[in-house]
């Protein structure tokens, strides 16, 4: 499935507006990491083709719009949303060491995990500028700082979780939509409430709105578990089995755990618990997890959680079209490939 094209609408000034931040003064080695990780730029510097999906400032951009607000005195909080994302996928990717994301070499892969650290925390503080800088009343600045950095905390207390999940194998499904809910719901709350609070919505309207970006995150991670699987190399970027080789608690992974019967149980137990998983392992994995069903039961998961976020928006007050576009949105997360 495509995108819809409301994805796209506001693309060129939430660019215009990430790039002016980005060519500020800055050392050439940090602008050139910088220009590489958000896809405008090769390892060499030349022009690249941008890839990302953007999918939080758009949603933003959305939110504010369906509201009735103006979107474009949102970019400067959209791109501070993108900003905080792409900090995070930064250490992320030193964090698992992952060498490559959607195709491409990561950062700490081409100039080392210090390098890295510091690119990322570079994206931390550009974020911050942005908001301070946006144009906003003074008011709608301070709430939109004080929101995203507590659903940052979040995200990153979500990432704690995820990265001690992977030592144990007695995850339950409760505590993995506990992680989830945190270090993805989080910045998806944050990417429909900042939308909202820059249209000057109402507080019955804002807390909806959070409540539907919550339930949505879940859904695009679970859908992004599923992915991380049974995935296609040439949509995702990363092999199929990935997410079994790094031994991740993703959904299938609780899935199986939990209905494995005691040979199965003992024998994933084993391959979990190895520093490396061999060709072999990954394809009984695959075969133990489609024989449950676990695939089936993650787009289960995925569209309860999208149907939470749409109840959620009837209430909200918002423009029939901004409606639509959202609903639009919310069933491409579900579909998509990559």
């Amino acid at each position: 499935m495509q995108p819809p094209a409301a994805l796209s609408r506001h693309r060129e000034p939430l660019e215009a507006h990430l790039r002016s931040l980005l060519d500020t003064q800055q050392p050439p080695a940090l602008r050139r990491m910088l220009r590489y990780h958000m896809g405008w730029e090769d390892a060499h510097g030349a022009p690249a083709v941008q890839t990302g999906k953007r999918l939080r400032p758009m949603l933003c951009l959305l939110s504010c719009e369906a509201l009735g607000g103006d979107p474009q005195a949102a970019v400067p909080v959209a791109a501070a949303l993108e900003l905080v994302h792409n900090f995070s996928l930064v250490h992320d990717d030193v964090q698992d060491r992952d060498r490559v994301r959607h195709g491409r070499d990561t950062v700490w892969a081409l100039w080392g995990d210090a390098q890295a650290i510091n690119a990322g925390d570079a994206l931390l503080a550009l974020a911050h500028h942005s908001l301070a800088k946006s144009g906003l009343p003074a008011e709608t600045v301070v709430q939109c700082a004080g929101l995203l950095a507590e659903r940052t905390l979040e995200m990153v207390g979500g990432q704690v979780m995820d990265i001690e999940f992977e030592s144990r194998t007695d995850v339950s499904e409760e505590e993995y939509l506990a992680m989830v809910s945190r270090k993805t719901g989080a910045l998806f709350d944050a990417s429909l409430v900042l939308g909202a609070l820059a249209a000057g919505a109402s507080l019955t309207a804002v807390d909806a709105f959070g409540r539907c970006g919550r339930s949505l995150g879940i859904a695009f991670q679970v859908r992004d578990d599923a992915l991380g699987v049974w995935g296609e190399e040439r949509r995702t970027g990363k092999a199929s089995g990935a997410d079994i080789r790094r031994r991740k608690k993703s959904l299938p992974a609780v899935y199986a755990f939990a209905r494995a019967d005691g040979g199965q149980g003992a024998q994933l137990a084993r391959i979990y618990s190895q520093d490396d998983v061999s060709d072999a392992d990954v394809e009984w994995v695959l075969g133990l997890m489609d024989a449950l069903g676990a695939q089936a039961y993650c787009a289960t998961v995925a569209g309860n959680q999208r149907d939470a976020a749409l109840r959620e928006l009837q209430s909200a007050g918002l423009t029939p079209e901004g409606a639509r576009e959202l609903r639009e949105t919310a069933d491409f997360l579900l579909s998509r490939d990559y």
